[in-house]
């Protein structure tokens, strides 16, 4: 259960890097800072968007493993629910009274079909992505042995070239088997291009959503051929969303790193040729981190190095700073280039990762901050929840 935080019990540096009411400059580094101001602007922003188009809005609850964050995004943005990758995410998101949730991923393994099945006795709806009819058979057995309904999507792999069936063909065949399981519903279609999420260019992320677009209006004609029309078509993400509105078959938008953007999202193009991070959604996720050598005149030394971001993505960029860079990271140490030597022991700085889903994955707690102040202490809810 997700039980509320009890700050009077917490100790800052201990268990805690902040607690509510201190001022900014005491946060322990280093750790995950949130900018409560431009995350709810990024929140509202999408879900005014999301309903200006029509569209419904499942957060991607896998980028922040936060119940706080999520239900933050329900309440300004509007989001219906969340999307998780893990069982195990899906239990924490049901657990902390989140009832509609997908897991956008296939379930195999029996431990882990038998732990999804009994969710929906928390009171959830629970939807799940199948690609193999196989699956379809495990999925049933389990949820007839809990006395549960499982919703289920049919993947289809259009263009990431990882999970999904590629015909229509195999969609309906495997929809007809979800429909006549017993315990299983056919809701629809899960369309997620992933692979072109990070392409920076507009017009190269545009052609390849519009061959996904048309590989799903294939498999909805085929569908509603055989009177098995999905009643939702879901995907679309960060770089692509405004794609998915406006195909006339999507009617549900996963999209997640909007909400706290990274440094490698950041860099990708507007239809204008602007990055996204400087007017359509701003850096509300940091890495709070402090300068702790300085022994070599031309570099400084913070401690933030590889076990508090991941660099999969790419070195973090530090947040409104054109005088330094981070240039290296080893375990506990980053190396920032100081060519001028303005920085010195002690200073703080604010660090925009590389790549925000497993950086949050590697802290315990989102310090949430306002006009200088911490306002609030999220835990990070589902962090090493990967199975």
């Amino acid at each position: 259960m997700n039980a509320p935080v009890t700050f009077d019990k917490l100790e800052v540096g201990y268990d805690v890097p902040a607690l509510p009411g201190m001022d900014a400059a005491e946060i322990q580094t280093p750790c995950l800072v949130l900018d409560l101001d431009a995350l709810e602007r990024n929140i509202r922003k999408m879900g005014d968007y999301a309903r200006a188009h029509g569209m419904r809005h499942r957060v991607h609850g896998k980028m922040h493993k936060s119940v706080d964050v999520a239900k933050l995004q329900m309440r300004l943005g509007g989001a219906i629910g969340v999307c998780c990758q893990k069982v195990s995410e899906a239990e924490v998101f049901v657990r902390g009274g989140i009832k509609d949730v997908l897991v956008s991923n296939q379930v195999r393994d029996p431990q882990k079909i038998d732990r999804l099945a009994r969710l929906p006795k928390l009171g959830a709806k629970i939807i799940v992505c199948v690609d193999d009819l196989a699956n379809v058979a495990e999925l049933s057995q389990a949820a007839q042995r809990h006395g549960t309904t499982l919703e289920c999507f049919v993947e289809i792999d259009c263009g990431a070239g990882r999970c999904g069936v590629t015909t229509a063909e195999a969609v309906v065949e495997i929809a007809q088997a979800i429909d006549a399981a017993e315990g299983l519903r056919f809701t629809g279609i899960q369309a997620y291009q992933g692979a072109m999420q990070h392409l920076d260019s507009y017009e190269a992320r545009r052609d390849k959503l519009n061959a996904a677009i048309a590989q799903v209006k294939e498999a909805v004609a085929g569908l509603e051929a055989v009177g098995l029309k999905p009643e939702l078509v879901s995907g679309g993400g960060t770089g692509s969303y405004y794609f998915e509105s406006n195909s006339g078959v999507y009617n549900e938008l996963q999209c997640g790193s909007y909400a706290f953007m990274d440094a490698d999202y950041g860099r990708i193009r507007d239809k204008d040729g602007n990055r996204i991070d400087n007017g359509e959604w701003e850096n509300a996720f940091l890495i709070l981190t402090q300068v702790m050598s300085h022994a070599k005149a031309d570099k400084a030394i913070c401690d933030a190095g590889l076990k508090a971001q991941s660099v999969d993505s790419g070195l973090p960029v530090i947040f409104g700073r054109t005088d330094v860079e981070y240039v290296k990271c080893s375990d506990e140490h980053g190396v920032i280039s100081d060519p001028q030597g303005v920085l010195k022991v002690g200073d703080k700085l604010k660090l925009v990762p590389g790549h925000c889903d497993p950086t949050a994955n590697v802290h315990d707690w989102y310090v949430g901050v306002r006009g200088g102040k911490v306002e609030t202490l999220w835990p990070v809810s589902a962090r090493g929840k990967a199975y």
